[in-house]
């Protein structure tokens, strides 16, 4: 049996250098990704630098801490508030009066010089009292680190797991089409009377072959690779400037079994069809395919293919907002895509007799493409899964972000809106700021919820054109709060426990009014009472003039710098004005009056039309997300190409005898080319639909979860990632057809 395996790798060496090298990559980027997710999860410990010189650190409350329902007992649970509270003065000079006591760069914390032991029995639990390595919790944003780690760690997971999914589908599909190009050779094996077994453990060992040497080579690669994915990802802005791959040796190991358990898995429902071929199969010479989908390959997809339509359809209806979170649009259509993906043989066929091709090569091309439905299939399964992946992927993405824009426009009634870091209010405008609010959820948990603060609920009630199903914003006062539909209390009039930003808290808020969930960004709202240390980051502005019509007539002495009002506006100013109708009415005898641009620029940030404000809050794709987005991808279609070459280069190379008859028939070698790459093209045609079909159903669903939550429905297909995605294919499938299909031909 070893001998008949080594003699057959030896002699097919071609039609498994395409399963070689896409494990190889496959084994590489695992090992690549696995070593980079290592690196993510020690962030460096750096030394204490505020408080280095002081033994102990004794740091005010940084969180709000409350007692909830555990069971039958009680136990406490925390959240971490937006910025640390000042140490309490009566404690201040209790510890001035024992201990020699520095502050550096806030109250928040102070330096304490005197032993850790006595230093804890007094402070209680007043405060926080800080030692050793754990001074650095004092330093300015101490888990920045942490957090700069997140999006690396979602980046690389998620194409770890795109990497795991395509390689392992590529494999298979490479691996089953083999075996139906080698009936007849499994038919003579029969015939010398070889069992169905020995077949069967013929095909498993060739693949443990080739998937040893594969990931034995990947993993090389990956070591080679990695500190090439850091570089990019540290040039790209995804990760921080300090991040580095570390020496961890469980990527290898983790990479190196996954290739061999890929190789064998993809070889062993292969293998047992090869086990079923009878001795006949060695005098049988048909071209049209028989039994193209077995009957767990058709029960594998189906169910992958209503799994995945049922959990796309359930979300929606239960939680509709978990179809806008990356988590979920990134791993839900992997079910859609294996599903019709698995069932592409019996897809491709009536689609390809559908198709009305001119001229005699065209019924060629069509009736082939129909008649060899495992090639076809094979050219248009990898096809569907790059198109899907990213028409599903980037499509989801650059919906979530539109809709976000537009949903910002819809909720605002202003003309103008200023943003910045601690901005001066503009009288007769809306002016805002974030903080926070903390709500128990039910007796088990606190939630914190990231909200605005309104510094005038009149200008804000006027300004504002929010998603309200019950209430009256209007009605927001010191003693009450705008909630969303995610809050477990949400009828008007019910009170809700709040703890503010502060950590200070509880108190009792009546709902004024509840809004739509949307897109996540809705509420909560209270009022600047309720919102200590909490800064205006965003005005909002009606009217361009004193009085309706009026046109802004900037001054060279204003405070900010207008563009986009007055060409010949001199740029004095701090702030920018962008995109301003000058013909803009205004609002007269209101709360909220005609703010010129000078008033607005003076209020110290950028001003910005209402659109351009949106457009630039929510941006199409960032630098970041697109480097991301652009690795995920190109994985997948990496993998296509490999999968397209390796199929056509296969399948062409035995069609020795049918294009030699095409030849004898009167075809001219030109013509034999045009019918080889036409199927190709068709395959590829046909791939792309399939794909599109799937990403319309992904982008269907997450329509409908967003008109579920109230949001405005801004679906966007790319078009260019898509088309982009399709020509290539297109253009490696005519060529890995048409190059041995000249060379049969000569």
């Amino acid at each position: 049996m070893l001998t008949v395996v080594l003699a057959g790798l030896r002699a097919r060496w071609a039609a498994f250098l395409g399963s070689f090298v896409a494990l190889a990559l496959g084994v590489g980027l695992l090992t690549t990704m696995g070593l980079g997710l290592s690196a993510t999860f020690d962030p460096p410990e750096r030394a204490p630098q505020r408080f280095a010189a002081a033994p102990v650190v004794v740091k005010g409350r940084d969180a709000v801490t409350v007692e909830v329902r555990r069971g039958p007992a009680t136990a406490t649970v925390s959240q971490k508030l937006d910025r640390p509270q000042a140490v309490d003065i009566e404690l201040l000079g209790e510890l001035k009066a024992r201990w020699t006591v520095t502050t550096a760069g806030g109250p928040d914390a102070v330096g304490v010089h005197g032993p850790a032991a006595e230093v804890r029995t007094l402070v209680g639990d007043r405060a926080r009292v800080l030692t050793g390595d754990e001074r650095r919790f004092a330093d300015p944003e101490p888990e920045r680190d942490a957090e700069a780690l997140v999006a690396v760690n979602a980046l690389l997971g998620t194409a770890g797991g795109v990497t795991t999914f395509v390689s392992v589908f590529v494999v298979a599909s490479t691996f089953a089409f083999a075996v139906a190009l080698r009936r007849r050779e499994f038919g003579l094996l029969r015939t010398a009377g070889a069992t169905p077994g020995q077949v069967r453990r013929m095909l498993l060992a060739e693949a443990a072959g080739v998937g040893v040497l594969a990931s034995a080579a990947g993993c090389a690669l990956g070591g080679w690779a990695a500190p090439w994915l850091a570089r990019v990802l540290v040039d790209g802005g995804l990760a921080p400037e300090w991040f580095a791959i570390g020496g961890a040796a469980w990527p290898f190991h983790v990479a190196f079994w996954t290739g061999v358990t890929v190789a064998l898995a993809g070889a062993f429902a292969a293998s047992r069809r090869a086990g079923k071929v009878g001795p006949a199969d060695a005098l049988r010479d048909a071209d049209v395919d028989r039994d193209v989908l077995p009957l767990g390959r058709a029960l594998l997809g189906t169910g992958l293919l209503v799994t995945g339509a049922a959990l796309l359809v359930w979300t929606c209806v239960t939680e509709p907002s978990e179809l806008l979170k990356r988590k979920t649009y990134t791993t839900v259509p992997m079910l859609l895509i294996t599903g019709v993906a698995l069932l592409a043989p019996v897809l491709v066929g009536p689609v390809a007799r559908a198709v009305r091709l001119p001229g005699a090569t065209g019924m060629l091309v069509r009736e082939n493409s129909a008649a060899a439905v495992r090639r076809t299939a094979a050219v248009a399964a990898p096809v569907l899964v790059t198109v899907a992946l990213a028409g599903s992927l980037l499509g989801a993405s650059a919906t979530v972000t539109s809709t976000k824009a537009a949903e910002a426009r819809e909720q605002t009634r202003a003309e103008w809106v200023v943003t910045g870091d601690d901005l001066r209010p503009v009288p007769g405008t809306s002016a805002t700021g974030a903080t926070s609010v903390f709500v128990r959820d039910g007796e088990e948990a606190l939630v914190k919820y990231g909200a605005r603060a309104v510094s005038d609920p009149a200008a804000f009630a006027e300004l504002s054109r929010l998603p309200v199903v019950a209430g009256d914003v209007a009605d927001l006062d010191d003693r009450s709060i705008v909630v969303n539909e995610e809050f477990e209390r949400r009828t008007v009039g019910d009170v809700v426990e709040v703890w503010r930003a502060d950590g200070s808290g509880p108190v009792r808020l009546r709902v004024a009014a509840v809004l739509a969930l949307g897109t996540g960004d809705n509420g909560p709202y209270v009022t600047r009472a309720n919102a200590p240390g909490a800064v205006v980051d965003r005005i909002d502005a009606r009217g361009v003039g004193a009085r309706a019509g009026a046109s802004p007539e900037p001054r060279a002495e204003a405070a900010g710098t207008v563009q986009g009002v007055d060409a010949e506006a001199p740029a004095a100013a701090a702030g920018t004005v962008q995109g301003v109708d000058a013909e803009a009415p205004a609002a007269a005898g209101r709360t909220v009056r005609s703010v010129d641009a000078e008033a607005l620029a003076a209020a110290g940030g950028t001003v910005r039309s209402v659109e351009d404000w949106a457009a630039a809050a929510h941006p199409a794709s960032s630098p970041e997300a697109r480097l991301g987005l652009l690795l995920v991808l190109g994985i997948a279609l990496v993998y296509t190409v490999i999968a397209l070459a390796n199929t056509l280069l296969m399948a062409t190379s035995v069609r020795g005898a049918e294009l030699a008859a095409l030849r004898l028939a009167g075809a001219t070698r030109a013509q034999i080319l045009r019918v080889v790459t036409g199927e190709s093209a068709l395959a590829v045609a046909i791939g792309t639909a399939l794909g599109l079909t799937v990403t319309a159903a992904c982008l269907a669903v997450q329509g409908a979860a967003l008109a579920a939550l109230s949001a405005p429905v801004s679906l966007t297909v790319p078009w260019t990632a898509v088309g982009a995605a399709a020509a290539t294919c297109a253009l490696v499938a005519a060529t890995a057809s048409a190059l041995p299909a000249w060379r049969a031909t000569r």
